[in-house]
């Protein structure tokens, strides 16, 4: 199904060498050493190497880095995180209290539900044991009647 692998020698391959072409020997004239001027920067800078070899280029000013801006002694992420902790806790504060006023609140119906039920209660049986004792009040005797037409004849 597969073809068998073959083994195949390692070609030769040709190897270039090339070798640098030395550059004539320069001529090094040497600049005539300028004194710095105290508080001037010369256009053309020189510099004599430690081997005697004067390097001549224009100065450079180095660029200063801007200042940095003040920091606050904290920063602004600490202060938002600390404002956000002290929200929270008066929102919970808050909600407990909410929560402890419902309760309260709650009991205090459920008190007077139970007052109410014991007055009216009371009310009831006073109403209900005093009628068979009752001795007062108008007295009414039923005795055989006629009705006659519509009519009662007592």
């Amino acid at each position: 199904m597969y073809p068998e692998p073959t083994r195949h020698a390692p070609a030769e391959r040709a190897v270039t060498t090339y070798q640098p072409t030395p550059l004539p020997p320069a001529v090094v004239h040497p600049a005539p050493v300028v004194p710095d001027q105290p508080g001037t920067v010369p256009a053309v800078a020189s510099i004599v190497l430690p081997d005697g070899r004067i390097v001549t280029g224009y100065a450079i000013d180095h660029p200063q880095p801007a200042p940095l801006a003040a920091k606050p002694a904290v920063s602004r992420a600490a202060v938002n995180v600390a404002l956000g902790g002290v929200g929270f806790l008066a929102v919970c504060g808050g909600l407990l209290l909410l929560t402890s006023f419902i309760a309260a609140l709650t009991a205090f119906i459920g008190e007077l539900i139970i007052l109410a039920a014991v007055i009216f209660g009371g009310w009831i049986a006073v109403q209900v044991l005093s009628a068979s004792g009752h001795k007062g009040g108008t007295t009414v005797n039923i005795r055989r009647a006629v009705i006659k037409r519509n009519h009662f004849h007592g």
